[in-house]
């Protein structure tokens, strides 16, 4: 019983858990929603609620007009300032996502994961006492891991029927060249991990002597005499012809 349960746990079978809630880290339904919404003590994905507001729609509702140069002009500058702003005070980000959704529980949500759970901890406590375009920052530690369960397939496709108000993520994608830039930056930030030793492809017998990585000791006798005592020369751990050094 207890297998079945948890193998359920989080999906459409599951009567307890809000499958919605845990996929994508909202409900349509809210605290009145009939099934628990399990908020987890630790994660690396943090959620800000509510924090990004598109221009185009503040324009439809006062009869203007926004161009989409316009709308991604602002919308990159806006990715740019929280994406820094998260790692610079807070830590690495993974990655950082932005619902271009228009229902309520989804409407400007922002999702950021940290690589470190530590560090999205720590911006959550710190992020509730501040403020953003005029606006208090509400934030939260978000159930959400893997943004590939809760993204609209078919809005991915352009075929999503349900618009805005679709109850799975509508992510609204940056510049190329904005991705390039703050992606690309991080990784030439990290440095890259040391190349592991080369395997030593020694000559049988040679490989318990080795005193160094690339050279090991090996006796010979000077040549035309047989009974003069061997010297110890470095010679290069190879197969074939050695060459003393």
């Amino acid at each position: 019983m207890a297998e079945y349960l948890a193998s359920i746990f989080g999906t459409e079978k599951d009567k307890v858990n809000c499958s919605f809630y845990f996929k994508i880290g909202a409900c349509r339904h809210g605290d009145r929603c009939s099934r628990l919404h399990n908020k987890p003590t630790f994660s690396q994905t943090i959620a800000l609620l509510n924090i990004y507001h598109n221009p185009q729609n503040a324009a439809q509702s006062a009869e203007g007009t926004v161009s989409d140069v316009e709308m991604q002009e602002h919308y990159d500058e806006f990715f740019e300032e929280v994406f820094t702003e998260m790692e610079e005070k807070y830590g690495e980000v993974e990655e950082m996502n932005v619902c271009d959704n228009l229902g309520d529980h989804l409407v400007g949500n922002v999702y950021v994961k940290f690589r470190r759970e530590e560090d999205a901890e720590k911006a959550v406590i710190d992020l509730n006492n501040r403020w953003f375009n005029g606006q208090a920052v509400h934030a939260e530690l978000s159930p959400v891991t893997d943004f590939r369960e809760a993204c609209c397939r078919q809005y991915e496709m352009g075929e999503c029927t349900r618009g805005g108000f679709c109850n799975f993520m509508h992510l609204k994608p940056i510049s190329r060249e904005l991705r390039r830039e703050l992606y690309g930056r991080r990784r030439k930030r990290t440095p890259r991990p040391l190349a592991p030793p080369r395997p030593r492809n020694l000559r049988r017998g040679h490989g318990p002597s080795a005193q160094s990585d690339w050279l090991v000791q090996c006796s010979r006798r000077p040549r035309g005499s047989q009974s003069a005592p061997a010297v110890k020369v470095a010679c290069w751990p190879v197969i074939g012809r050695r060459s003393a050094l």
